[in-house]
C-alpha cells in the first residue's frame, strides 16, 4: 500500500510547494500593494509582486538542507504553472504560451538573481529600492517604492526569524503594509 501511495500521491515537498505558492499569493493580492503603493493591477504588476513574494520565500529555504530544497523546487513548479494557467486564462494562444512562458521565465531568473544580490546588501536597501522601482513601478510616477521596500526589507527579516518547521508548513508570517498596518 505504502508503494502505491508513492507511487500515485503525491509527495510531501509536492504539497508543501503548492501551500507555499498559495500562501505567497494570497499576500501579493493584499489590496494596499495596488490601491495605497500604486503597483499596477496589470498582469504586469501582478508577476512583480507575485515574483517578490516567491523569491522571497525561495531566498529564506535557500541552504536549509534537502527537505527545504525540494520544497523550493515545489513552490517554483507551482508558481510556473500558476502562470501558464495565467496566461491560458487571458486568452493567450496555445501556440503563443510556450514563447510567452519563455520570457517570463528568463525575467522570474533575473528577478531571482536580482533580489538575491539586493537581499545579501541589507540592511542596505538602495539596490533593493533601485530594483523595486524599475520593476514593479516601471512606468509609474507617483507609486510608493519606498514602502515596498522597506516592506520587502522586512519581509526577509521576518521569514529568516521564522522556525523552519513553520515555513515549511507555509505558515508564514508577513509584514503589514499601508493600511493593513505600517511596513
Amino acid at each position: 500500500m505504502q508503494a502505491l501511495r508513492r507511487l500515485f500521491g503525491s509527495r510531501p515537498a509536492v504539497e508543501k510547494g503548492r501551500r507555499l505558492y498559495a500562501a505567497a499569493a494570497a499576500q501579493a493580492r493584499t489590496p494596499a500593494f495596488y490601491a495605497e503603493a500604486q503597483v499596477p493591477d496589470t498582469p504586469e504588476g501582478r508577476f512583480e509582486l507575485y515574483t517578490l513574494h516567491v523569491v522571497t520565500v525561495l531566498h529564506r529555504l535557500k541552504g536549509q538542507g534537502s527537505e527545504a530544497a525540494e520544497a523550493s523546487q515545489a513552490l517554483f513548479d507551482a508558481y510556473v504553472q500558476s502562470l501558464d494557467g495565467a496566461l491560458r486564462e487571458l486568452g493567450v494562444s496555445d501556440l503563443s504560451v510556450g514563447k510567452k512562458m519563455r520570457k517570463l521565465g528568463e525575467a522570474f531568473y533575473g528577478r531571482v538573481k536580482n533580489y538575491d544580490e539586493a537581499f545579501a546588501g541589507l540592511p542596505d536597501t538602495a539596490a533593493l529600492h533601485a530594483l523595486i522601482a524599475r520593476t514593479a513601478f516601471a512606468g509609474v510616477e507617483d507609486g510608493d517604492a519606498d514602502g515596498l521596500t522597506a516592506y520587502a526589507a522586512d519581509a526577509v527579516k521576518a521569514l529568516a526569524a521564522q522556525p523552519l518547521a513553520e515555513v515549511l508548513d507555509a505558515r508564514l508570517r508577513w509584514p503589514r503594509f499601508g493600511s493593513e498596518g505600517t511596513p
